[in-house]
């Protein structure tokens, strides 16, 4: 049965690494550890952990006097805001936009579009070149958002609209807890913690003449870490681009 929740995840990996045929010595808080663990991982290099958002914010006082904005836990990454004060983003009668089509596509029955849009691209290079992006730092474990701008050309109430990655929340979309590699590599930790669990006690001889071996479970379960990780590198993924945080 594929698992759906936290728990029904939890049993699955146990019952590969065998419960119900033989003990597996881990506790309760040590396989919540490596859930958290094994999601952490997936959250971060899995093309499926995270999702591109659009995140808008109304600017506050506090904002522009802290010079920075606060984003949700769940945001992981910020690839960029959006511009702020650009000559192209006015929606009035003076919008370069308006007055292009205004003086030059009348009609769009025998106009064509290629010169509107070399003009507009023309624009975006002048506003790259003497104007810029608004750079941007952003603290991933402090969820703050730094914009290193001129704060008065922002007025409270308006909004800022960030483009960022979230991650995707097991408990709302319950198929992550269904993903192969998510199950193959948390199965691998509480392999792992089962391992060193066990390492204490090697040597020990139990009736019957049966020793435990621990290392050869921990080391089994290194392997296998190690195998599943470079598989999400190669093969899971995105390739790198800039992202901040």
């Amino acid at each position: 049965m594929n698992p759906t929740t936290r728990q029904e995840f939890a049993k699955n990996c146990l019952r590969r690494l065998g419960a119900g045929a033989t003990e597996i010595n881990v506790t309760d808080e040590q396989i919540d550890d490596r859930i958290d663990e094994a999601l952490a991982y997936y959250f971060d290099y899995h093309f499926d952990g995270s999702d591109k958002t659009f995140y808008k914010h109304l600017v506050t006082d506090t904002d522009k006097t802290n010079r920075s904005i606060t984003l949700p836990e769940n945001i992981n990454g910020v690839v960029k805001i959006f511009p702020i004060g650009a000559g192209t983003n006015t929606n009035n009668l003076f919008n370069i936009r308006y007055q292009i089509a205004l003086n030059d596509l009348y009609t769009l029955t025998s106009v064509s579009m290629v010169p509107y849009y070399m003009a507009m691209q023309h624009i975006r290079v002048l506003e790259e070149l003497l104007v810029g992006q608004q750079p941007i730092r952003y603290s991933r474990h402090r969820n703050t958002l730094y914009v290193d701008m001129d704060w008065d050309k922002v007025d409270t109430g308006q909004y800022l609209l960030v483009e960022a990655y979230d991650v995707i929340n097991p408990d709302v979309y319950t198929d992550v807890w269904k993903d192969r590699w998510l199950l193959q590599y948390c199965t691998a930790l509480i392999k792992r913690q089962w391992g060193m669990n066990l390492k204490k006690f090697s040597g020990l001889a139990m009736p019957g003449g049966i020793t435990y071996n621990g290392q050869i479970t921990y080391d089994e379960a290194i392997a296998e870490i190690s195998k599943l990780e470079e598989e999400m590198i190669t093969t899971y993924s995105l390739p790198a681009s800039d992202f901040i945080g």
